[in-house]
């Protein structure tokens, strides 16, 4: 009761915004309103590090006079403070030349339908708890092998915001949402050899998290199995990339497809709509009503209504994603993706991660990428590895200072299997992803 109450509070200073911003003359007005407190509590060698309490509020109002735009924001709640933010953004619009594709989104796209996504999970650990958890997660991963010899620490957060939005086409709405995670990282060393490795588990209710033991553990083993890693000859292999990087493919994909880099011209796949980007067992879409998931939302960033939807079926290119302004630019209509997209999902295949290095056979395993080597306009792709040497579908050795490079274009249509193993922790969820070739650089 108390939540829904505090929800309608920061609704009405949402509507004095917008009811401000037709009194000063703007033809047109959108407005949002954030909340958000938390707990930071970081340990590292069995001592607290940091407490850190976070408590922040902001507001934002973009007014149009026509088809001219401006913005302002501020932290200060206060209603002059509310009347002297409208006016600043009032007077950039007034100043600011016209834009035709400016505005707000069309009426009938609008979410009318506001189901509840089981976002709102308090966590009342308190900083005694945190502290213990803390301390807890990094023991775990300190006493596991004597070559775990130093730490980065072991961190906790919980996280509680509450969002509110409306513009003056009548839209008016608003919700709560959690996100806790616990995380560690640890050095291992054996001779000259020195690794720092690191696991996480975050969730938007503090009981779907990973023990505090099981994340200390898989710190210490991930950082312990990349000890005296080599570097490889430059050659052409397989590439899987593991679980939790594969998602980066799938993000360089997303921003190929978004309508800003369309618009601009600044996309390897311009005009590539209804075309085959995939090979045929690909199936990637949108499922932003998923409940107690990390994207989830039944709105987009302007209020229009979210839906799940394909952006690949049968590996044909469906769907772009699109705000409003850049659908207008490119004279079609959003697709609800102001703000990006929500639980972008691969539909996984039929093999696990031990399956898919024995598809492989003989390769690259890539666990770790550095750098943003990716042009969006070529496609061309080079970054920075770190992984392990497989042979005969069993792994070798761990492999380190290495780049793998490809074409983008290439590397999609390329793609041999996506594993079952998928990784949960974030916007996009995908397994493992094999690629049938990409060239390595090395010694």
């Amino acid at each position: 009761m108390q939540n829904q109450q505090e929800i309608n509070r920061l609704k009405s200073i949402v509507q004095s915004l917008l009811d401000e911003a037709k009194q000063q003359g703007a033809t047109a007005a959108e407005a949002g309103l954030s909340q958000e407190n938390g707990l930071s509590v970081s340990a590292r060698l069995g001592e607290v590090e940091t407490i850190e309490h976070h408590c922040d509020q902001g507001l934002g109002i973009t007014v149009y006079f026509g088809q001219r735009k401006g913005s302002a924001s501020t932290s200060d709640l206060s209603p002059a403070s509310i009347k002297e933010t409208v006016s600043a953004a009032c007077s950039i619009a007034r100043y600011t030349s016209e834009d035709s594709y400016a505005g707000l989104p069309e009426k009938a796209l609008l979410a009318t339908e506001f189901p509840d996504l089981d976002l709102n999970h308090p966590w009342d650990i308190g900083v005694d708890g945190a502290i213990a958890l803390a301390i807890e997660c990094e023991d775990a991963a300190r006493q596991y092998h004597e070559e775990i010899t130093n730490s980065e620490g072991a961190t906790v957060n919980t996280h509680q915001g509450i969002h509110v939005m409306g513009n003056s086409l009548g839209f008016l709405q608003g919700y709560i949402s959690t996100r806790h995670s616990l995380s560690c990282s640890v050095l291992a060393q054996r001779d000259d050899s020195m690794q720092r490795d690191y696991w996480y588990s975050v969730s938007r209710n503090a009981l779907n998290l990973e023990s505090a033991a099981d994340i200390g553990t898989k710190a210490a083993e991930r950082a312990l199995r990349r000890l005296a890693g080599r570097t490889l000859s430059t050659r052409q292999c397989p590439v899987l990339y593991s679980a939790e990087v594969a998602s980066g493919l799938l993000a360089s994909f997303i921003g190929a497809i978004s309508g800003g880099s369309l618009y601009r011209k600044s996309s390897f796949l311009l005009d590539a709509l209804g075309s085959q980007v995939f090979p045929e067992f690909m199936h990637i879409y949108e499922q932003p009503h998923l409940l107690a998931a990390l994207g989830s939302a039944a709105y987009d960033g302007e209020g229009v209504a979210t839906k799940t939807r394909d952006l690949v079926s049968g590996g044909v290119l469906q769907s772009y994603v699109l705000s409003s302004y850049s659908a207008r630019k490119l004279g079609l209509q959003s697709t609800g993706n102001a703000g990006g997209v929500r639980n972008l999902t691969v539909t996984p295949g039929a093999l696990d991660f031990t399956d898919l290095l024995r598809q492989m056979d003989t390769g690259l395993l890539v666990t770790e990428l550095m750098g943003q080597g990716v042009n969006m306009v070529t496609g061309d792709y080079s970054r920075g590895a770190a992984g392990f040497w497989v042979e005969r579908g069993e792994i070798q050795y761990p492999v380190e200072e290495i780049t793998i490079a490809g074409n983008l274009k290439d590397i999609y249509k390329n793609l041999l299997a996506v594993g079952n193993d998928v990784d949960y922790r974030g916007n996009i969820r995908t397994g493992s992803i094999l690629v049938e070739q990409m060239s390595i650089a090395g010694e």
